[in-house]
């Protein structure tokens, strides 16, 4: 029953139905410490951004969910970001597991300090799996944007490069984890970070392409 009604949604969301609620995403609110809250604007950015340009119908306010609650197999793409410490317990590592096996999507936004937390807890999720770096020529990187060098660099921390690495299931990806970029940075009101506007329009193509990556896998 769970995989059926995540397909439902990701089938309604991407042919752009004219369902009054359309497809709903979320936030995921975890434990451990860390700001799981980071960048409240992004989301509601992100969505009127492929609301407007995909043509996507996704309901315009995400919802905040845990991510042990059984609430999550109602949303076919969830989102996780923050800058520091995240716990997972046994019973959310298995609910995310079996979310993802489902049918279920999850991409992370690490907002700078979130990485050695997060991989540390992946782990639990999937012990016997490593995320594999995702190269330019990745489906997700040409969507309606192409992205011929990748992952573009939205905010600077470390002068490293940004990467993306994908977490797959046989050949389906159910994880992608964006890695010095602050995507999310880039998403949230002009204001907040005070980001020019073509890197702005950067940073929402580039999450414009996950979401059409996601509900077209």
């Amino acid at each position: 029953m769970k995989i059926y009604l995540i397909l439902l949604f990701i089938l309604i969301g991407f042919s752009g139905s004219t369902q009054n609620q359309g497809v709903r995403i979320a936030l995921l609110k975890y434990n451990g410490g860390g700001d799981w809250y980071a960048d409240p604007t992004a989301l509601p950015n992100l969505i009127d951004y492929c609301n407007q340009n995909l043509k996507t119908n996704i309901y315009p306010e995400p919802s905040t969910i845990e991510i042990g609650t059984p609430e999550i197999f109602n949303f076919p793409f969830v989102h996780l970001t923050g800058h520091g410490n995240i716990i997972l317990s046994e019973n959310e590592a298995i609910n995310l597991r079996v979310y993802l096996e489902a049918g279920g999507f999850l991409h992370v936004d690490d907002n700078y300090g979130l990485d050695e937390y997060f991989r540390r807890e992946m782990k639990k999720v999937f012990p016997e799996k490593d995320f594999m770096e995702l190269p330019p020529s990745h489906p997700v990187f040409h969507q309606k944007y192409d992205f011929n060098e990748g992952l573009p660099k939205i905010h600077e921390h470390d002068k490293k490069p940004p990467q993306a690495f994908g977490l797959f299931i046989e050949e389906r990806m159910v994880c992608l984890y964006t890695y010095e970029t602050d995507l999310g940075d880039g998403w949230e009101d002009k204001d907040v970070h005070s980001d020019p506007p073509e890197l702005r329009e950067k940073a929402l193509k580039m999450g414009a392409n996950i979401i059409s990556f996601v509900f077209g896998q």
